[in-house]
This record gives structure tokens, C-alpha cells and sequence, in this order.
């Protein structure tokens, strides 16, 4: 066909209308007002769970008009858009026509929180506080020791009762912006160490040694490798030989680390990093220097949003009066997904997608963040570094019970007197941990189960409350310390209930990548309702998620389940 002039302007015509929903002028301004304008080249594709959480804040909600507006200046599809930000759970999207609630409020139900009579306050919450409310169930909030917990808005209640958050939506729902925000800020009451304070101690005086040459690299990397020092996160990888692996790479090379601590039943991070921030900072930049990273990225869960406002402001001041040069420093924002916990996935979330778990190899200290060889830690190893090479590798590896070698953070919760995270050595019993550093049980409760490594380590009887806990003790009897959160059960809990919580849980926060795990974890929540399980469809089940699934999700999700079937087949019939 020639391409006479009315054919022309008839396909310029059909060029000038773009596909797809175009976003409105007013839109356009408000999601400017938040973000700013756009460069020329659009707005950066990392920085878009920042942006989306920027909305959520300001509007308590994700507008769809406001979707197809940041679509527009990010220059990317619509679609790529409402897809990340229906993966977290955190961001809530308003439909065209719709009014978000004035308020949501976030009842923990996960097993402490559960044991501390959650349902029943979720329930009258709901009655209570009317339509204008959001009032939803929310995994773990990382408040174990004070359940049960409640977010009202940002700001956390612990120990929360009916009257105690019908106050605070009160208050929140009258306050402006800075009263709100004083109300997050003025919430912990702990012995909070800041940047003035931490230098007048000798702070940031080691890492500035490392980083200046004074202390060689090889010394400090012999002297960890020589405590025994492991990831703390879960894995338990050996730290020093991360670095190895990572330094080796070519560079540019990344830190990354991982703040998201969503595992059930854990909250040590947050404890430490609540009291004495800089100790973690001054690890992070000793390890930053001595695996040759130039940027470094810290990534915090939602959930704690006074910590993540007092992080920043610490930050901020480090960076204002550096003792040394710093690398680049960011802090990202999770978005209440637990599969991000996994190093991979958080990757992807950092750089703004869906946080799904990337198949290896490669791995990320070889291919990583933006594909750069990536040192992934989590906080409390790095928390650990300034006291290890301040007071040498012996004074770590001394402490230990049982065969065992350095100290532990338990994250404690459950039935006992005094719960509370919990400096201990390795290889201390659940018993041993109970009776000498919490109190004992609660009054009118004896030991019955406990989880040793949260909702993924599985469930123990009390007959075995003598085994050390430890990395690579527990596997023997099915299963793992990992972040070493430990919930206690009494006479008064069943085992099969804390399965059923970890598998509820399991089954919600499954990114749906795989079959194994999305199809698996849902079917095993349906059987073990039941009032006998079905215990050869439940090792089938067992067996593809442990075999088959991607992540560790899918490949811990059975350990509850498994447990149970073991050490407390009495409850489970058949």
C-alpha cells in the first residue's frame, strides 16, 4: 500500500494515543509533591518501593490513579508497578471510587503473640473500634517478649489491651504529623547510646584504624576467622570467609545488610539496635573496608519505624562528622514480606521487585545487588565485630557449654517469668536458659515443647530440653537453632497448635514463585485442621516442599509438621 499523506496522518494520529491508561494531571502533582519530578530519563527503578511507601504514608493507601502517575515518571508499565506493589503486604491499593480506612491497626498473631490472647483482642478490636479502622491480623511484628503486639499505625504497643489502643487510635487519629511522629520517637524506653555518646567511649576508633591502614586487613580478617565467628542471621556461614570470597571478586563489590528479622519468634536485632546503633555501624564499615565494598546498604523491616527514624538520624550524624572516610551508606525500607528475608529475594526488593528468591548458582557474592559481587550480612554479626577485635578471638571462643564455643543472642518469648533477649553462651540447654537468665516459668506452668529457631526450627518436647543449642546440634532431632529465637511452651499449649500457626504463617507470606512451596504449604494448612491428620498425604507434602521448593521457606516450612508427627503423636490421632 503507498504511504499517501492521508495514510500518514492517519498513523501519526493513532501514534500520538498512547496504550494503556495514561495518568491524570492532578495525579501527576500529587505524586510530584511526595517524590519530586522526575530526571529526564524518569525516576530511578530501585527507588520505587521508597516511592510507593511515601504514597502509602501520605494517602493510607495506593491509589490506582496514583499507580498509572508513578508508572508514567518512572517510565516503566503499569503493570511492573501494580505487580510490585501487590507483592508486600504493607502497601494496601485503593480501587478507583474507594476510601481507604483512616487507620489500620496490625494485631500479631504469631505463636507468643497467640499464647498472649491475641484472638480474642483481635476480635474485640474489630467490634471496637468501628468501620473508619482498619483492624487486621499481621505476622510477626518482632515484639515477641512484649505480647501481644500492636501496631497502630506506625506506632507499637506492647503488652496491648483493648483500652491501651483505643487511646492511642484516638490519638492518632487527632494528632498532626509531628505529634504522631513524637508519639513513634518517644515510644522506646531503652538506654539508647547516640552519636556524641559512642564517641566520647572510643568509638569508630577501630574502624577507623582499618580503614586508614592501620590495622591490616589480613589481622582482622585472621582474628574473626580465629573466634569462630558465624552469620547470626540463620545460615550460620562463616563470616570471615564471606569476606574472603567477596574481596576476591572484581570490584565495584556491595555490603548489604539484612535488618528484616521476620522470622516468628525473633527480636534480637531490634533490641540491640534500639540500645547502641553505632556498634552495629562501626562493624559495618570494619567489614566494608576489609571486603573492599564501596556502597553499603542497610535494609530494615518496616515494622520498626522508630527504629528506622532513629537509624537515620544516626546515621546522618556519622556521616556530618566522620571519623574516617565512609563508604556510601543507604537505608532502604522493607515492605512486610518475610520471603525477603532470604539474601536473594532482599536483593530484589532493594532493587525494586518482586521479592522473590533468585535460583543459584551464581551466587550473590559473586553476583549480587545490580549484579556486583555482594557481602550479605546479617546485623548482629556485625554487631559482634568491635567487642571480638577489641578483646581478641580467645574472649569469644571461650565462652561455650557442652562442647560448644561463643555466645549466642536467644531471642526468648513464651511461658517464662522474665522473656527478653538473652546474651548466652553456646550450647546452653533450653532448660539451663530458662532457669538462669529468664526467671523460670511463668507461676503456674512447667515445660512442655519449644521451638528452638522460631517458626522454620521446628518444635522439641521437654524431654529434650538438655540439648545443646547451637549451630549443627539440633539437626539430629529435626531440627535448627537458626536466629536462635526460642518460644516456650507449657502444659497449657499444644504442639500441634504452634504447627499450625507456623504453617499459617508459612502459607501467607509463600512469594508463590514455586509449586512446591505456594501449593504445598496452603494443602498442608487445609490437612492439618483436621481433627486427625492425614499423615501419609503430610509426607508427601514434607517431602516435595523440602525437596523441590526454591528457598529455605519452602524447605523449613515442613519442620513443624514433622515434629509434631514425631514427638507428639498423641495429639495428632490416626
Amino acid at each position: 500500500m503507498p504511504l499517501t499523506p492521508d495514510l500518514l496522518r492517519r498513523s501519526a494520529r493513532r501514534l500520538a494515543q498512547l496504550k494503556g491508561r495514561q495518568p491524570d494531571e492532578r495525579s501527576l502533582q500529587e505524586v510530584r509533591a511526595l517524590i519530586g519530578a522526575p530526571p529526564p530519563d524518569g525516576q530511578p527503578r530501585e527507588l520505587l518501593i521508597e516511592y510507593l511507601h511515601q504514597l502509602n504514608d501520605g494517602y493510607h493507601g495506593l491509589f490506582e490513579r496514583h499507580l498509572v502517575a508513578l508508572a508514567s515518571d518512572m517510565r516503566r508499565p503499569v503493570a511492573e508497578v501494580y505487580e510490585v506493589a501487590s507483592f508486600y503486604h504493607d502497601f494496601e491499593i485503593v480501587r478507583d471510587g474507594q476510601q481507604p480506612p483512616a487507620l489500620a491497626v496490625r494485631v500479631c498473631d504469631s505463636q507468643s503473640c497467640a499464647m498472649a490472647g491475641a484472638a480474642d483482642l483481635l476480635a474485640r478490636l474489630a467490634v471496637l473500634l468501628g468501620p473508619s479502622v482498619r483492624v487486621i491480623a499481621a505476622p510477626c511484628l518482632g515484639r515477641c517478649e512484649q505480647a501481644p503486639a500492636v501496631l497502630v499505625g506506625q506506632r507499637a504497643l506492647p503488652q496491648a489491651d483493648c483500652p491501651q489502643v483505643e487511646q492511642a487510635v484516638r490519638q492518632a487519629l487527632s494528632d498532626d504529623p509531628q505529634q504522631a511522629l513524637a508519639r513513634i520517637d518517644g515510644l522506646a524506653d531503652v538506654a539508647f547510646a547516640g552519636f556524641d555518646a559512642y564517641r566520647a567511649q572510643g568509638g569508630y576508633a577501630l574502624a577507623a584504624a582499618v580503614v586508614n591502614g592501620e590495622e591490616a586487613a589480613e589481622d582482622v580478617l585472621r582474628c574473626i576467622e580465629d573466634s569462630g565467628l558465624r552469620g547470626l542471621g540463620g545460615a550460620g556461614f562463616p563470616a570471615a570467609r564471606k569476606w574472603r570470597i567477596v574481596r576476591e571478586q572484581s570490584a565495584p563489590r556491595r555490603l548489604v545488610v539484612n535488618l528484616d528479622e521476620g522470622e516468628p519468634g525473633t527480636f534480637k536485632d531490634r533490641t540491640y539496635l534500639e540500645r547502641d546503633p553505632h556498634r552495629f555501624l562501626e562493624g559495618m564499615l570494619i567489614a566494608a573496608q576489609v571486603a573492599g565494598t564501596e556502597v553499603c546498604t542497610i535494609y530494615l523491616r518496616d515494622e520498626y519505624h522508630a527504629a528506622r527514624r532513629m537509624l537515620s538520624r544516626e546515621i546522618e550524624a556519622l556521616q556530618s562528622d566522620p571519623p574516617c572516610p565512609l563508604p556510601q551508606i543507604e537505608l532502604r525500607r522493607g515492605a512486610g514480606a518475610y520471603v525477603c528475608g532470604e539474601e536473594s529475594a532482599m536483593l530484589e526488593s532493594i532493587e525494586g521487585k518482586r521479592g522473590e528468591p533468585r535460583l543459584r548458582p551464581p551466587y550473590v557474592a559473586e553476583v549480587g545487588l545490580f549484579g556486583r559481587p555482594t557481602l550479605v550480612h546479617n546485623f548482629e554479626t556485625l554487631y559482634w565485630l568491635r567487642e571480638i577485635l577489641e578483646k581478641g578471638a580467645s574472649w569469644f571462643s571461650s565462652f561455650g557449654r557442652q562442647g560448644r564455643h561463643g555466645l549466642r543472642s536467644f531471642s526468648v518469648s513464651g511461658r517464662v517469668r522474665q522473656p527478653g533477649v538473652k546474651r548466652a553462651p553456646a550450647g546452653i540447654s533450653v532448660q539451663q536458659l530458662i532457669d538462669e537468665y529468664c526467671g523460670g516459668m511463668s507461676e503456674g506452668h512447667s515445660l512442655y515443647a519449644y521451638l528452638p529457631g522460631g517458626a522454620s526450627g521446628g518444635i522439641l518436647p521437654a524431654s529434650l530440653s538438655h540439648l545443646p543449642l547451637d549451630f549443627d546440634t539440633l539437626q539430629p532431632y529435626g531440627c535448627f537453632i537458626g536466629s536462635a529465637a526460642i518460644v516456650v511452651l507449657s502444659q497449657h499449649d499444644r504442639a500441634r497448635d504452634a504447627a499450625l500457626n507456623a504453617m499459617r504463617f508459612f502459607a501467607a507470606e509463600s512469594c508463590g514463585q514455586c509449586t512446591p512451596c505456594r501449593v504445598g504449604t496452603a494443602k498442608a494448612l487445609q490437612l492439618m485442621q483436621a481433627p486427625v491428620w492425614d499423615q501419609a498425604t503430610l509426607d508427601d507434602l514434607n517431602t516435595v516442599m523440602a525437596d523441590a521448593s526454591i528457598c529455605g521457606l519452602g524447605q523449613a516450612a515442613p519442620n513443624p509438621v514433622r515434629c509434631v508427627q514425631k514427638y507428639f503423636a498423641h495429639e495428632i490421632g490416626g
